[in-house]
């Protein structure tokens, strides 16, 4: 699954060694979506993504992830663990809302390459009889 937002958090590295012996790492960040509505997600890296994937706050990304859940003494945990972030361009105005669509009335945009229809005459010609109709 994959999610777009900006990094507004980023935490301390967490670390240690497993029951098994070996080395882990995790880094976690909380990440706002660019929606009307924007919603905090908080995720980390596991392993070794979490030194491929080095995030700053303020950097807005493409996030691709998993969702694990786990079980601990009768509780269940949820996690959202990422396996890839692809950094936005910040130079481009894809976080830009899209506009609105033209009011009842009003001519749609042509498309970029595509000349502009003629504007239609709306006029009424009062000039014509005004019984003309056939019955």
């Amino acid at each position: 699954m994959d999610i777009k937002g900006k990094i507004i958090q980023k935490m301390e590295p967490v670390g240690g060694v497993s029951k098994a012996g070996n080395q882990w790492k995790k880094q976690e960040y909380v990440l706002e979506t660019l929606d009307s509505y924007p919603k905090k997600v908080k995720f980390d890296f596991f392993g070794d993504r979490a030194d491929q994937y080095p995030l700053e706050v303020g950097d807005v990304i493409t996030l691709s992830y998993d969702i694990e859940s786990r079980e601990f003494n009768g509780r269940w945990y949820t996690d959202i663990r990422g396996f890839k972030a692809m950094k936005e361009d910040p130079n481009m105005a894809s976080a830009a809302p899209a506009p609105y669509p033209p009011a009842a009335g009003e001519p749609a945009p042509a498309p970029e390459g595509v000349p502009a229809p003629p504007p239609v005459d709306t006029t009424f010609d009062q000039s014509a009889p005004a019984d003309d109709l056939p019955f």
